[in-house]
């Protein structure tokens, strides 16, 4: 299992977003972060395509994997089934085990702006840029979620 996919369970949060993403959009996420935690994702994904008898898993535009023992994030982006460079590069590990966060996933022309309690952490390219295909939140890992809008 690579560092993109993680096995779902009952934590999992997938909400629909109406219309898809399109500029000037937030997507606000918030949690306390488990004692013992190890990850997080947050997801943005266009639906899933039905092929006759298979499914192939849809877009990401942009995923975040939070990686608690080695304060990354990786983001990155899936198209046509495969998984693009991942990017690392932060200024600050904006994320403390017990404490709770606010993300703001904010999409712009060119780019999502990811804010952490209100500090921006990082912008990532659109590498998916049908905006209205993202149509899919999907939160999972070590957290208790608190607010999703």
């Amino acid at each position: 299992m690579s560092d993109q996919t993680k096995p779902a369970n009952e934590q999992d949060y997938v909400g629909q977003i109406k219309g898809g993403l399109r500029p000037a959009m937030r997507l606000v996420v918030m949690g306390i972060i488990h004692r013992q935690a190890k990850s997080m994702v947050v997801s943005l994904s266009c639906p899933s395509q039905e092929e006759g008898e298979e499914v192939q898993e849809g877009d990401v535009g942009l995923q975040l994997t939070v990686i608690f023992p080695e304060k990354a994030v990786i983001r990155n982006s899936r198209m046509d089934g495969k998984w693009g460079t991942s990017e690392r590069t932060l200024s600050f590990f904006p994320f403390a085990i017990g404490e709770p966060f606010k993300m703001e996933i904010v999409c712009e022309h060119q780019q999502f702006r990811v804010l952490v309690d209100g500090q921006p952490l990082c912008g990532y390219t659109h590498r998916v840029t049908q905006l209205s295909s993202l149509t899919s939140l999907h939160v999972c890992g070590d957290l208790q979620l608190t607010k999703v809008a």
